[in-house]
């Protein structure tokens, strides 16, 4: 194989590498998650969710897609097994266990803002520990992305409860912010 002369080390690159395979397992088992509760949510939520988990699916595939290329570009080999994905991965996988569709949401919202979590700490390492401030920056537009999704499904949820029944349970009324 020709050397990869891009002004990083073999030793930046392979951190960055392990980096960036850890946000492919996390992006993995999300896209996972995300499409077995479009295939299996029902309630009066049925349409919105169905609707907004198939558009979340397809932004999460493609960064996937993108994730894989950047780890190619810098001379390394994407996770590409299962078993693979299960032991580079930060969010867990919980078998047989099909909530109401709130608890779906709910359990997104965590995943996504876990991923949020593990990437500013990998912008942070991409910049100072491997100064590579391309991954750095490709990261920060994916985890914006998940910032986003997450907001999106946090606003479903806090917004007026319905049961799967179409029951409306008493809420408590909250303030703003900072208000």
């Amino acid at each position: 194989m020709r050397p990869i002369n891009i002004g990083l080390t073999d030793e930046q690159r392979v951190g960055v590498i392990d980096l960036l395979n850890h946000n492919l397992a996390d992006s993995y088992l999300l896209v996972v998650k995300t499409k077995k509760f479009h295939w299996d949510v029902v309630g009066p939520q049925f349409i919105s969710l169905h609707e907004l988990w198939d558009k979340q699916y397809e932004a999460i595939s493609t960064n996937i897609d993108a994730i894989a290329e950047r780890i190619r570009a810098l001379g390394g080999y994407p996770v590409g097994t299962m078993k693979g994905f299960l032991e580079y991965a930060s969010l867990g996988e919980h078998p047989g266990n099909i909530p109401m569709a709130t608890g779906m949401v709910a359990a997104l919202v965590e995943d996504h803002e876990q991923i949020v979590r593990n990437m500013r700490e990998h912008i942070d390492s991409c910049s100072e520990e491997y100064h590579d401030e391309g991954t750095a920056d490709f990261l920060t537009g994916l985890m914006e992305q998940h910032e986003e999704m997450a907001w999106m499904l946090r606003s479903f949820i806090e917004g007026e409860a319905l049961a799967a029944n179409g029951a409306r349970p008493d809420l408590q009324s909250k303030a703003p912010v900072g208000v």
